[in-house]
């Protein structure tokens, strides 16, 4: 079973994610009804808290950005972890950074892309790290303060 569950679906899903061993992930993750709950003081601390502790896991979170209404952030992980588990945990502890806010705090699911070889890790982040820019939020993509990397991730 790989990271993502790969064994229940198409057998050829398996000879892909064994060329990216372990795989890196772009992973996007929203708040229900697109609230704004997130850039924040105590959400933030609260991704770097559990992704410090990730390693134990078996997950890494590399880059990230946390915008008002959505996360997106870089994973790479060992194939023993499922990322619908992790992702449901990541949910819960972020949760308790946003304090005050009767739930549901997130929207079901998650969207999550495997970067293959030709694909670019650098000009992926690149584009990412401009959304608050994109939003008008800042002039800089360097002054959001919601971003940061936890895990230096290596480039495919």
């Amino acid at each position: 079973m790989s990271l993502f569950g790969v064994a229940d679906g198409p057998p050829r899903l398996a000879v892909v994610f064994q060329n990216y061993d372990p795989p890196l992930y772009f992973v996007t993750f929203n708040t229900n009804r697109r609230r704004k709950l997130l850039a924040n003081k105590n959400v933030h601390e609260q991704l770097i808290q559990f992704a410090s502790a990730g390693v134990e896991r078996g997950i890494a979170i590399g880059r990230y950005v946390i915008m008002p209404d959505h996360i997106h952030l870089f994973a790479r992980g060992s194939s023993e972890y499922p990322l619908t588990q992790w992702m449901r945990l990541l949910k819960r502890r972020l949760s308790k950074g946003i304090a005050g806010v009767a739930g549901p705090h997130w929207q079901k699911g998650f969207f999550d892309h495997l970067l293959r070889h030709r694909e670019n890790y650098a000009e992926k982040w690149d584009y990412v790290r401009q959304n608050p820019v994109r939003a008008g939020f800042v002039a800089n993509p360097d002054e959001w303060p919601w971003q940061g990397e936890i895990v230096r991730l290596e480039t495919l």
